[in-house]
């Protein structure tokens, strides 16, 4: 087949250290933490009592009051996050074929906390059934991209993908190969997340995934860090406006990167823990070097999984190590959850922002709160503490969900 070629042209973001991409962009360079105490709840009792949360969202400057009623945060923050993307990518929807244009967003909770509280006032009152009738249109995953496309009017394909942590990077490679088959000519893609809610805290705490540093939040998440002991939990967007290039050319659009392939594997070992020899990363990112006709030797940088768990910060640069070879230590790593904490679902997506501006601008951003080198830990390049500037023309983004579900994207200087 003629594959068609796809281009990255709009970028949107909602982060727990910047609002807009220019914001979260400047942040991650900076290396600033997103992290501290947990705001939107009280979380006193919990074990842990820290999270990445967006800061200073005013739903109210983007949604009318009758809207918000219908909204769980999730939509809210897919929806900015899309604007800007949409904005950014300067489409003229007056001139596009809106049935050639889709929507795919990514969740792994989907609108738990309006079903968290929908159950517990019904279970706190008399047991009269009265629930909200946006109760199901607020929490079913998939209305997240429901709602982007009916405020555009968009009428390609349309649907959500879920597969935990790496949801949206799934649904950045689902528009990708929509794209260059040819079946639309743009997709509005990425993912978002809203989790931080006492249930999520209560039951990631409860598997001992969360990190307990709860007297210093800014400094809790530390991927490859000798002493790392659980992620943080974030929240936030992200939304990738990908293009056909042709139609792209057509319009005169600004190109950010080029897509150029993507892998998806599965650990098939454990719900909850990633392979200790990183079988399902080594193949996700074999396949996505592949799927570009790139060689192992021409990936510059990766952005890593790299949440601060204990296991899966060793098995991913095992896997690295073992599938890259000599080449391995010419590779310059990076963790953003460092920064942002782990969006689960939108995870992927702003990570792959991060990697498309970081292959724009040559420059890794740092993986901060590295204090102690782990022994175990294969001594590879992970940018700490301080960016590193180097020549990026070719990069990968790991995104690795519980179930073993496995993505990696790959990005590619953009050339004629």
């Amino acid at each position: 087949m003629n594959l068609k070629r796809v281009v990255v042209t709009g970028l949107g973001s909602l982060t727990p250290i910047g609002n807009d991409v220019p914001t979260f962009w400047d942040s991650l360079l900076k290396g600033v933490s997103g992290a501290g105490v947990i705001t939107h709840f009280d979380a006193s009792l919990f074990k842990c009592r820290i999270a990445a949360e967006v800061k200073g969202f005013d739903g109210e400057g983007f949604f009318d009051r009758k809207e918000r009623r219908k909204l769980d945060l999730f939509s809210q923050y897919g929806l900015v996050a899309a604007d800007e993307a949409i904005r950014d990518a300067a489409i003229d929807f007056e001139k596009a074929d809106k049935d050639r244009i889709g929507v795919i967003i990514g969740t792994g909770m989907g609108g738990c906390e309006s079903f968290q509280e929908e159950i517990l006032s019904y279970a706190e009152g008399n047991r009269v059934p009265r629930f909200s009738p946006f109760f199901v249109t607020k929490t079913i995953g998939d209305i997240c991209a429901g709602q982007i496309s009916i405020k555009y009017g968009l009428r390609g394909p349309n649907y959500a993908t879920s597969a935990a942590c790496a949801s949206s990077a799934m649904a950045i490679a689902d528009a990708f190969m929509l794209l260059r088959l040819g079946k639309a000519d743009i997709m509005v893609s990425g993912g978002s997340e809203a989790a931080i809610i006492p249930a999520s805290i209560g039951g990631f705490s409860s598997m001992q995934a969360l990190s307990t540093r709860n007297d210093e939040p800014l400094v809790a998440s530390r991927p490859f860090d000798r002493d790392r002991d659980g992620f943080v939990l974030g929240e936030g967007a992200g939304v990738l406006i990908l293009e056909e290039l042709e139609h792209a050319k057509a319009r005169g659009a600004k190109i950010y990167a080029e897509i150029t392939g993507c892998g998806l594997s599965a650990d098939a070992y454990h719900i909850a823990a990633s392979h200790p020899e990183g079988i399902g990363a080594l193949n996700a990112m074999r396949l996505a070097v592949e799927d570009s006709e790139m060689q192992l030797s021409d990936v510059d940088h990766i952005n890593t999984h790299g949440t601060s768990t204990p296991i899966g910060d060793i098995s991913e640069p095992k896997a690295v190590e073992a599938l890259f070879g000599s080449h391995a230590s010419h590779i310059t790593l990076n963790s953003t959850k460092s920064m942002t904490g782990h969006l689960l679902g939108a995870a992927g997506a702003i990570e792959a922002i991060a990697t498309i501006l970081a292959v724009q601008n040559d420059v890794v951003p740092p993986t901060i709160n590295h204090f102690n080198d782990d022994p175990n830990i294969a001594p590879l390049d992970f940018s700490f503490n301080h960016p590193t500037q180097r020549h990026i023309d070719f990069a990968l983004s790991n995104t690795f969900g519980f179930g073993g579900h496995n993505a990696c994207l790959a990005f590619r200087k953009y050339r004629c």
